[in-house]
Protein backbone atom coordinates (compact mmCIF):
# COMPACT_ATOMS: atom_id res chain seq x y z
CA UNK A 1 0.00 0.00 0.00
CA UNK A 2 1.05 3.36 -0.49
CA UNK A 3 0.19 6.61 0.20
CA UNK A 4 0.90 10.86 0.55
CA UNK A 5 -0.15 13.29 2.45
CA UNK A 6 -3.73 14.26 2.17
CA UNK A 7 -4.93 11.81 0.91
CA UNK A 8 -7.81 10.21 2.82
CA UNK A 9 -7.78 6.45 4.18
CA UNK A 10 -11.33 4.51 4.86
CA UNK A 11 -10.68 1.77 7.40
CA UNK A 12 -13.30 -1.25 8.61
CA UNK A 13 -12.21 -2.47 11.62
CA UNK A 14 -13.75 -2.70 15.23
CA UNK A 15 -12.17 0.70 16.28
CA UNK A 16 -15.30 2.25 16.14
CA UNK A 17 -18.77 2.12 16.93
CA UNK A 18 -20.11 1.51 13.66
CA UNK A 19 -16.89 -0.14 12.55
CA UNK A 20 -15.19 2.56 10.11
CA UNK A 21 -12.91 5.28 10.47
CA UNK A 22 -12.31 8.12 7.78
CA UNK A 23 -9.32 10.48 8.46
CA UNK A 24 -6.36 12.39 6.37
CA UNK A 25 -3.48 11.18 6.13
CA UNK A 26 -1.10 13.76 7.70
CA UNK A 27 2.48 11.97 7.72
CA UNK A 28 3.84 9.05 6.21
CA UNK A 29 6.70 7.26 8.41
CA UNK A 30 7.06 4.34 5.62
CA UNK A 31 9.69 4.31 3.12
CA UNK A 32 8.62 4.72 -0.18
CA UNK A 33 4.95 5.95 0.55
CA UNK A 34 4.91 2.70 2.61
CA UNK A 35 3.41 2.34 6.10
CA UNK A 36 2.62 3.37 8.81
CA UNK A 37 0.83 6.73 8.14
CA UNK A 38 -0.15 9.42 10.75
CA UNK A 39 -3.65 9.93 10.63
CA UNK A 40 -6.26 12.88 11.46
CA UNK A 41 -9.69 12.22 11.70
CA UNK A 42 -12.79 14.49 11.86
CA UNK A 43 -12.91 14.72 15.56
CA UNK A 44 -9.09 16.14 15.51
CA UNK A 45 -7.84 12.79 17.14
CA UNK A 46 -4.74 11.86 15.57
CA UNK A 47 -3.28 7.99 15.39
CA UNK A 48 -0.41 6.13 13.59
CA UNK A 49 -2.09 3.32 11.71
CA UNK A 50 -0.72 0.26 9.96
CA UNK A 51 -3.36 -0.33 7.51
CA UNK A 52 -4.92 -3.65 7.74
CA UNK A 53 -6.21 -5.34 4.22
CA UNK A 54 -9.80 -3.87 4.56
CA UNK A 55 -7.87 -0.65 4.40
CA UNK A 56 -8.51 1.69 1.50
CA UNK A 57 -6.70 4.88 0.22
CA UNK A 58 -8.66 7.86 -1.52
CA UNK A 59 -6.19 10.28 -3.18
CA UNK A 60 -6.40 13.64 -2.77
CA UNK A 61 -8.46 15.77 -5.57
CA UNK A 62 -5.88 17.60 -7.34
CA UNK A 63 -6.59 21.30 -6.66
CA UNK A 64 -8.09 23.33 -9.46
Amino acid sequence: MRARIGDHVHTHGVTSSDGQHTGEIVEVRGAEDGPPYLVRFPDGEERLIYPGPNTVVEPRRPVD
